[in-house]
């Protein structure tokens, strides 16, 4: 470390291996004896670290056995289902019934418009009938 280089690179390299010791959770004094046998301190010198645990993921945790369904189990939640989808077709029913009484309304309005517009275009042609000519603008006329 210390031969070839200026003493910028030195020092740069210096502070890259207390990094590196650092994140080991070592001393630069400490990662450097554990390299040389001869540097390194005595057994009681060192401080001693609690070994580390790994964290729990809840995902890494072992699910519990699934306790299997029973057959009545099974009937209930199948007749739960049967009573659901009734009260759901009883009340789209019901829905129905009261948008086609709407529409049925809505149309009994036009059909009684549409008749009372009827009504007058045949009042309207049986008095042109009387009066000896058409009231129909594309019926032709006779010329005589």
């Amino acid at each position: 470390m210390e031969h070839g280089a200026t003493a910028g690179e030195r020092d740069a390299g210096r502070a890259a291996a207390t990094r590196v010791a650092a994140a080991a959770g070592l001393s630069l004094a400490e990662a450097l004896a554990l390299g040389d046998p001869q540097r390194r301190p005595p057994p009681h010198a060192r401080p001693r670290r609690s070994p580390r645990t790994p964290p729990s993921y809840a995902w890494a945790q072992p699910k519990p056995p699934l306790e299997p369904i029973t057959v009545e189990e099974m009937l209930r939640q199948k007749e739960a289902e049967v009573e659901r989808r009734k009260r759901a077709s009883s009340r789209d029913a019901k829905h129905r019934r009261a948008v086609h009484a709407e529409q049925e309304r809505e149309l009994d309005a036009v059909r009684q418009a549409q008749a009372a517009r009827d009504r007058d275009w045949a009042e309207g042609r049986a008095r042109g009938a009387e009066a000896g000519r058409s009231s129909d603008p594309l019926r032709r006329q006779d010329p005589s």
